[in-house]
């Protein structure tokens, strides 16, 4: 296994009436993310958020394309990007367990935080058609390239690492400085992850490592 410490490229936040940060996900303009009873567009460039979505968030934030997907409480919520309404819920594998969502290969994959684990589900049943084992509580997940990334946070201490997306070995690992917390986590397609930061109300970008 590759590791490292990860570095930290830029910090936003903390903003006001933010008290903290849950799922992350990017839409190739902003980063979105959940602050319990909102979703934020943030504009990586200004550092500012641009616009806000009321809706119940509190865990994980994903985006398909053109929809944002969000983890209340038992369910996931379909949301579209555009109006902020609710299109629809399934409900989350976690059952309140759940914290990291992403989106890829026509699926969403769910964090179970306490549990170690990551699910593959149908978006339109909520079933959950694989589950991937991990060895330290999920926070955030994503996929860049066909690698699957999640976040941990377990004893004051967070990493983002890549794991087997067969067998749930872990390939690398980028360490965050003592006492920096991993919420939610996503790529921006490029080599920039966004960490939501917690309790601390922020985001911040770190690199994510080239391929040599």
């Amino acid at each position: 296994m590759k590791r490292s410490a990860a570095e930290i490229v830029r910090e936003y936040g903390p903003f006001a009436g933010v008290e903290a940060v849950h799922g992350v996900t990017y839409d190739g303009k902003h980063v979105w993310f959940a602050s319990g009873d909102k979703l934020n567009a943030l504009d990586p460039a200004e550092g500012k958020i641009a616009r806000s979505i009321d809706v119940a968030a509190h865990a994980g934030t994903a985006f398909d394309g053109r929809h944002l997907f969000q983890i209340a409480e038992d369910r996931i919520q379909k949301i579209d990007a555009a109006t902020g309404k609710v299109l629809g819920t399934i409900p989350s594998p976690g059952a309140g367990g759940d914290s990291g969502l992403a989106w890829a290969e026509g699926s969403l994959w769910v964090g179970q935080y306490r549990e170690r684990k990551i699910h593959q589900v149908d978006p339109e049943t909520g079933k959950v058609l694989r589950t991937i084992e991990s060895k330290r509580f999920v926070t955030g997940v994503t996929w860049v390239d066909g690698e699957l990334w999640h976040g941990t946070w377990e004893n004051e201490e967070s990493d983002v690492r890549r794991i087997d997306p067969e067998t749930g070995k872990v390939l690398e690992q980028l360490d965050l400085p003592a006492g920096t917390g991993v919420s939610g986590l996503e790529s921006d397609g490029g080599d920039k992850f966004f960490c939501g930061g917690g309790g601390r109300g922020n985001v911040r970008a770190i690199r994510r490592p080239r391929r040599s």
